[in-house]
């Protein structure tokens, strides 16, 4: 699972948090039974205090996204709320407007910038 928090953004932590593992649940990308890493190695991996993880993983469980069980640690509800088209678009919209603004912001060249992305999003693929 691949997070990242923006210490900067006027979004709070938890909230980056909270709104990553939603959206990757809501996709597929996580699917029902994943176990997240615990608090611990997250607030460790991220830099934060385990209690932003915490918090995080409350406001996950409370939208029953998660379930966190003693011993069993915290995973992906067996049934948890699906994304619809719409709001993948609206969210896809979203991001690609940032995209623009960024790219806008350091002068780059936009074909150079899809290009990027275009990469970035590329399925690795390694030689048989």
């Amino acid at each position: 699972m691949i997070l990242t928090v923006d210490v900067e953004s006027a979004v709070p932590p938890y909230e980056q948090i909270r709104a990553q593992v939603a959206r990757m649940v809501a996709s597929g990308v996580l699917a029902p039974g994943t176990r997240l890493p615990t608090i611990q190695q997250l607030a460790h991996d991220l830099g934060l205090a385990p209690g932003t993880v915490a918090r995080a993983y409350r406001e996950l469980e409370r939208a029953e996204v998660v379930h966190s069980r003693r011993r069993r640690g915290t995973v992906v509800a067996d049934s948890p709320p699906r994304a619809d088209g719409r709001a993948i678009a609206r969210a896809l919209d979203e991001a690609a407007e940032r995209f623009a603004v960024e790219v806008r912001q350091l002068g780059a060249d936009p074909v150079v910038a899809l290009e990027r992305v275009r990469s970035v999003l590329a399925p690795a693929t390694s030689p048989a």
